[in-house]
């Protein structure tokens, strides 16, 4: 499994998204991603579109507004050299530590919070992964093992998402318990 995406979600956002333009800038001249991190570019004038995008040599980091829905979204662009599960986990770990530095950076503290109950796993790639059932029947069981690691043993759900003509997309929703 390569070139994954892991979408999450914002849950609050009372913030304008230029404000992430500066902050990631910031990232770039600090180097606080282990990706090498070239520039920002603002596409939030696209519907439904990517929103403010930082580019890198091996991943790209997006407040993205895909479906309408607000989230950071990592996008793995080059192939890493690990088994399925490897590859979703350093994905995973990437998502969740943008979403950690956003939360806390000054401009957006208590304005912006994103739910990790809520997980997008997309791979990028239409020629090794075809949205078709067959593909769909191969993913499901290696994203279920390791959301498993996460939430738990049927501590969530996983759906489809999309239509054909899009990337595959699995939904992963943690259940709650009262």
């Amino acid at each position: 499994m390569q070139h994954v995406n892991v979408k999450i979600f914002a849950s609050q956002s009372d913030i304008n998204l230029v404000d992430a333009i500066p902050v990631f800038h910031k990232w770039i001249q600090d180097s606080v991603m282990p990706e090498m991190l070239i520039d920002v570019a603002d596409y939030k004038h696209v519907p439904e579109g990517p929103g403010i995008m930082l580019f890198g040599l091996e991943a790209d980091y997006s407040l993205d507004l895909t479906d309408g829905r607000l989230g950071l979204l990592y996008n793995r662009k080059t192939p890493v050299d690990l088994d399925s599960t490897g590859a979703l986990k350093q994905a995973y770990e990437a998502a969740v530590r943008a979403v950690k530095l956003l939360e806390e950076t000054p401009v957006f503290a208590g304005k912006l919070v994103f739910d990790r109950d809520e997980v997008e796993v997309i791979l990028n790639d239409r020629l090794l992964f075809p949205n078709n059932d067959e593909t769909w029947a191969a993913v499901v069981p290696q994203i279920s093992s390791f959301f498993t690691g996460i939430y738990g043993q049927n501590g969530f759900e996983i759906e489809q998402r999309g239509e054909p003509r899009d990337r595959i997309r699995a939904g992963i929703i943690r259940k709650v318990t009262s």
